[in-house]
């Protein structure tokens, strides 16, 4: 069997279907297990996984911190995979001028959100004094916020990041993703589909995070034949 290699991103070990198809419900369980495989394919097969570093590497980091994950998880990261800064300035892309393009719509897109947002509150704020007894609109604005303008801002949220996020890159370690990629001839193994879409423009082969953990316990089932 030819060696592979796989370029992880955080969706690559936190997708909700993956876990679900090793019969785990939280974050760090699915992580571990997904891990272990990781491992065995490694020392059976000579699969390298790898984590670009630092970008997805801290976001796993984050991601185990905040769900409390136990140290063992941290420590499989760390061991099974390959921590490799992509070389944004050899891979035959112009993509230090990508990145910094990712980085730069990132940045626009949530600044246009929070305008937005401010927008809706300031609205909100001022129908609900003219149409309440309210004198002031300090007495208003705390249960208002929570109860009903907070509501209206997180669907507005949610279809905002949809129609302006949905199918484009938008942060650093997407790219660094796709950049190691393409540097090391290797798969991409990610939930996201701007990572998708643009993996097939440049050529990299894709692997549905929900698919890999199954790919690898396929790989190592034949192997102990």
């Amino acid at each position: 069997m030819l060696r592979q290699r796989f370029i992880m991103d955080t969706t690559g070990l936190t997708d909700i279907q993956a876990r679900q198809s090793l019969g785990q419900d939280t974050i760090c369980a699915g992580m571990k297990d997904i891990l272990d495989l990781i491992a065995d394919a490694r020392l059976h097969l000579q699969i390298s996984c790898y984590v670009p570093f630092p970008s997805v590497y801290n976001e796993l980091q984050e991601f185990t911190n905040n769900n409390n994950c136990d140290p063992e998880v941290v420590a499989k990261i760390d061991t099974w995979l390959v921590k490799k800064t992509p070389d944004r300035y050899e891979v035959q892309i112009p993509s230090r001028i990508f990145h910094e393009y990712v980085s730069y719509m990132r940045e626009r897109i949530n600044k246009g959100m929070n305008v937005a947002e401010e927008a809706i509150r300031e609205a909100s704020r001022e129908c609900l004094i003219q149409n309440s007894q309210a004198e002031t609109k300090p007495m208003v604005e705390k249960d208002i916020d929570r109860e009903v303008v907070g509501s209206v801002v997180n669907k507005f949220r949610n279809k905002y990041r949809s129609a302006l996020r949905y199918g484009i890159l938008d942060s650093a370690p997407d790219i660094d993703v796709l950049l190691l990629a393409k540097e090391l001839d290797a798969a991409v193994v990610a939930k996201d589909y701007g990572i998708q879409k643009w993996a097939e423009q440049l050529g990299v082969r894709f692997v549905p995070a929900e698919t890999f953990p199954r790919m690898l316990q396929e790989y190592l089932r034949h192997t102990s034949r």
